[in-house]
């Protein structure tokens, strides 16, 4: 049976997993009365809920008698380790591009490391029902990326596929049709069949899935020869030496699930059961004479936060989890198949230094332990930076903003002041789009500043370049907080009487301890206040006083908001019920020795 593999690679929100659902639709997976829905490849509920695809996900289709491996890859750089694994399974690639907004950051991103694997490339211009779409015009610029990214000839001679996803049409011209069968038949065409080599057994793991009753499962494509049921083999570890082993059970993708099968022959994906020990980027071998293949090589980490064991006055009141061991093996799990995270230890054993992509990956890595029981307190985002030829440098970004022109002055001066270069301004119809260089220090709190700022019309969106020398100083956040004096729950008559000092993030009847944030300060400089404060109780009667409070809901902050609103001297507090921002000195007196001594020694 004829097999093409082939990778799905786009910006946020360029369509791919909706182009995924109408693949799946058009060739028959479901049965006529079954419920598919939308965004079936987004099964995890934090991707459901944003809206983005987080963890890539193989499924297989049929089409005129040819299997169709199809990979759903993430768009957001922060999950560029995920793309760049994934890529090594795929023998061409379908590049996804808006008609509107064209190439973007990302795009450029995957893209690199699809045509420096040598995969044969297929654009499909999408979202061509949408007003002022430019369709040619982004063919164009598309071009002129393969040229810049050095694709060789063969790749430039793409093939380009016009059409609409959430319509569920696709043509090789821009005439609507009803159904997407021209992308299939051009797959089928231009993707060429996965090439095998003679030879012993080689197959890297490229993924891993988990499952409670079979334990992990080793997935990748077999690059030469064949794996059988119940064969020995060995497993090339990362570090050179061989593991003897034995596969256990066999499985294929088909359709939206795995189908036991006794052995896959080279070219196809597949899933090992009953390899112990491995990890991603090793390789299963001949058992008698085991050949390595190269190790995947994964951009490294630009960001590091510090996690640590909750220890808040409401410390292991919500969370199943809460001790520095829960929390060491949690992070040593997400290792294994999280490529671009790393993790070291520091000079406590109650916190961790973890390494990752952006404040977006690990905020992702944050919010699913919350969600799975944990408690931990997590630090201000840092950036990494390096020594290079006696240098101090810091990594940068291309930051790219889409804003209405009335907005843009604003945009330009926020991006300054964060010591951002402006490379280009264009007109594109009623929006203008700048490109910048920025340190990624300059992002961290530039998304939601920016949103207030261009009354949330600015589409954002940044990709890491590489290192160059310290910027300097980049101002953070000009305004102080107000802190909570002591511990008890907030009263309505207290936030009354402080609203005109600060923004709240604590509604009245909130329970608070002392050194938490429940305010964004107007002014410069913190402040302590007493928000429990309840009204005293008199013999005379007041009239109408009590109706004349009127306080303001408080302000809801996600947790990646908070990640880019809190200082050096900050921290969250992160527990399944409730982020809270709070002083890492929690004690007043404690807080200023330590800011007295820290003068000294500057």
């Amino acid at each position: 049976m004829d097999i093409r593999n082939i990778a799905i690679i786009a910006h946020v929100d360029h369509g791919k997993t909706t182009l995924v659902d109408k693949i799946l639709h058009s060739t028959n997976i479901f049965r006529e009365n079954q419920e598919s829905g939308e965004l079936i490849m987004d099964s995890n509920d934090l991707e459901r809920e944003r809206g983005i695809t987080i963890f890539s996900k193989n499924i297989s289709v049929n089409y005129k008698g040819v299997k169709i491996n199809v990979i759903d890859t993430p768009g957001h750089s922060d999950f560029g380790g995920e793309v760049e694994r994934v890529l090594k399974m795929a023998d061409g690639v379908l590049l996804l591009v808006d008609a509107f907004e064209g190439p973007m950051p990302q795009t450029r991103f995957v893209l690199q490391k699809a045509l420096q694997l040598g995969l044969r490339p297929i654009v499909v211009i999408n979202k061509v029902d949408k007003p002022n779409c430019r369709p040619d015009e982004v063919h164009d610029a598309v071009f002129e990326l393969f040229f810049n990214l050095d694709a060789t000839e063969e790749q430039l001679d793409f093939s380009t596929i016009y059409g609409s996803s959430k319509q569920g049409w696709m043509n090789t011209s821009l005439t609507p049709t009803d159904n997407i069968f021209p992308l299939l038949d051009t797959i089928l065409e231009k993707v060429p069949p996965p090439s095998a080599e003679e030879g012993t057994l080689q197959m890297q793991i490229t993924s891993l899935d988990y499952s409670s009753f079979l334990g992990r499962i080793a997935v990748g494509k077999v690059a030469r020869g064949v794996i059988k049921e119940n064969q020995p083999l060995s497993l090339m570890k990362l570090d050179g030496t061989a593991q003897k082993s034995r596969v256990k059970e066999l499985y294929v993708f088909e359709g939206l699930g795995k189908k036991k099968v006794s052995e896959v022959k080279a070219g196809d994906i597949c899933a090992v059961v009953g390899i112990e020990g491995f990890n991603i980027g090793e390789t299963l071998a001949d058992f008698e004479n085991p050949e390595a293949l190269p190790l995947i090589n994964v951009d490294e980490p630009t960001m590091n936060m510090q996690f640590s064991i909750n220890n808040s006055p409401f410390y292991g009141r919500d969370g199943k989890f809460v001790t520095s061991r829960h929390l060491k093996d949690r992070l040593e799990k997400e290792l294994e198949k999280n490529l671009a995270l790393r993790v070291s230890e520091t000079g406590s054993a109650d916190s961790f230094m973890v390494y990752g992509r952006g404040i977006l990956h690990l905020s992702i890595l944050v919010e699913t332990m919350r969600r799975e029981g944990y408690e931990l307190t997590v630090g201000q985002p840092q950036v990494i930076t390096k020594e290079i030829d006696g240098q101090k440098c810091e990594p940068y970004e291309n930051l790219v903003v889409d804003v209405p022109t009335e907005h843009s002055g604003r945009v330009i001066d926020l991006v300054t002041q964060r010591k951002g270069e402006m490379l280009i301004m264009e007109n594109k119809g009623e929006m203008q789009h700048l490109e910048f260089e920025i340190p990624s220090r300059g992002l961290i709190g530039l998304r939601s500043n920016m949103l207030t700022n261009t009354a949330g019309e600015a589409v954002m969106a940044h990709r890491f370049l590489e290192y160059k020398p310290w910027k300097g100083y980049i101002p953070g956040r000009s305004n102080g907080v107000l802190i909570s004096k002591n511990q008890e729950k907030t009263t309505g008559y207290s936030i009354d009487k402080l609203q005109d000092r600060g923004r709240f993030f604590v509604d009245p009847g909130e329970e608070v301890y002392v050194g938490q944030i429940i305010a964004e300060h107007i002014k410069p400089g913190d402040l302590v206040v007493n928000a429990t404060e309840p009204k005293k109780l008199t013999n005379h009667r007041a009239s109408g006083a009590d109706d004349a409070s009127r306080i303001a809901p408080k302000t809801l902050m996600t947790l990646e908001e908070c990640m880019e609103y809190i200082q050096q001297d900050e921290c969250i507090e992160v527990t399944p019920k409730f982020i809270r921002m709070r002083k890492v000195i929690l004690n007043e007196d404690e807080r200023k020795k330590t800011q007295k001594m820290q003068q000294v020694e500057a």
